[in-house]
């Protein structure tokens, strides 16, 4: 469908810890739009859709409502009573993006917002699968600098990888909204982390004309909605703090030389194309530069493989994956 000038979804992406919550809730406060917080069900749905057969039959929609509400998927986050929205996604349009979208809507209503979306950082890397689910949806990606990314990463509980792949992480995100850039022109728009938390209010009136929305004050309070958008999770705490540079530059306590010269060595070009100085840290020791071009490369592979399988699985769809809805439509029923 061609969804409205104002209506269009947005997803925020980046890497891991380059502050794509605090741009969610930035987003969040503006009396027009709703994103959501990180959930896991988008993929997983997509990935499992030929499993609900054909969704023209309501039994076929009914599972697949009860599985996008279902336990691990963080459901709960959102606020919203399951029974309502398995029944709401059975009555709803037989294609997988209707059924996605009805949560996402459903959640941008308990805030009476006429646009939705969602938060979750790895979205960058299935930028293809948000754009078959919904065409013209509207990306933003934040940058943040690599090593602070880095730096960040090793401190979090959830992330149980290496530098290698915190850096990898980095240069994928770069490298695949590039990707989309190219072939999806005036989908992605890009937000500076650093230019963010120093001056926000022009950096978001920017975002803002690029959503084709006007700026509103309240985005550049995000502390003012962070308690009640943001999973109380303590490495999200500085979203519910006034917004400010204190984080940026932390990699040079956090680092060790050769975390600091992998990242210089191997993300040199794109980090000069955002601004970001070098030190002049030097060369990694040999087996990490190796460990890290392994790492990039399987990642790669990755990526290729389930690329492959999708185009397999494209030809033995029942039913469009594009959703058919719009906020105005959807709640008028039709």
């Amino acid at each position: 469908m061609a969804w409205a000038k104002d209506d269009r979804p947005i997803f925020v992406v980046g890497c891991p810890r380059s502050g794509t919550t605090l741009l969610q809730v930035m987003l969040h406060s503006h009396p027009r739009i709703a994103i959501a917080p990180e959930t896991r069900f988008l993929l997983p749905a997509y990935r499992q859709r030929l499993r609900f057969g054909d969704l023209e039959e309501r039994p076929n929609r009914l599972a697949l409502g009860k599985f996008i509400t279902g336990r691990g998927h963080l459901f709960h986050n959102l606020g919203l009573d399951r029974k309502a929205i398995v029944s709401r996604i059975a009555d709803g349009p037989p294609t997988l993006g209707s059924a996605i979208g009805t949560v996402l809507l459903a959640y941008a209503e308990r805030f009476a917002r006429p646009r939705w979306g969602e938060k979750r950082p790895g979205y960058f890397r299935h930028i293809d699968v948000l754009m078959r689910v919904f065409p013209g949806a509207q990306i933003v990606h934040i940058v943040r600098d690599p090593r602070d990314c880095v730096a960040s990463l090793k401190r979090m509980p959830w992330w149980n990888r290496s530098t290698h792949h915190s850096v990898s992480a980095w240069a994928q995100s770069i490298d695949f909204t590039d990707e989309a850039i190219r072939r999806w022109p005036d989908t992605v728009t890009r937000v500076q982390y650093e230019r963010l938390v120093a001056d926000p209010e022009p950096e978001l009136a920017a975002l803002c004309a690029a959503l084709g929305e006007d700026y509103h004050p309240t985005m550049a309070e995000p502390e003012r909605l962070a308690s009640v958008v943001v999973p109380g999770k303590h490495w999200h705490a500085s979203t519910r703090a006034t917004t400010t540079i204190e984080r940026v530059g932390q990699w040079r306590e956090a680092l060790a030389p050769w975390e600091a010269a992998l990242c210089e060595t191997v993300l040199a070009e794109r980090m000069r194309r955002f601004g970001y100085g070098l030190t002049g840290a030097g060369r990694p020791p040999a087996g990490d530069f190796m460990r890290y071009t392994y790492v990039q490369e399987t990642r790669t592979l990755l990526r290729r493989a389930q690329r492959l399988k999708d185009r397999w699985d494209r030809q033995r769809e029942p039913n469009p994956v594009a959703a058919r809805l719009s906020s105005a439509r959807f709640a008028a029923g039709s």
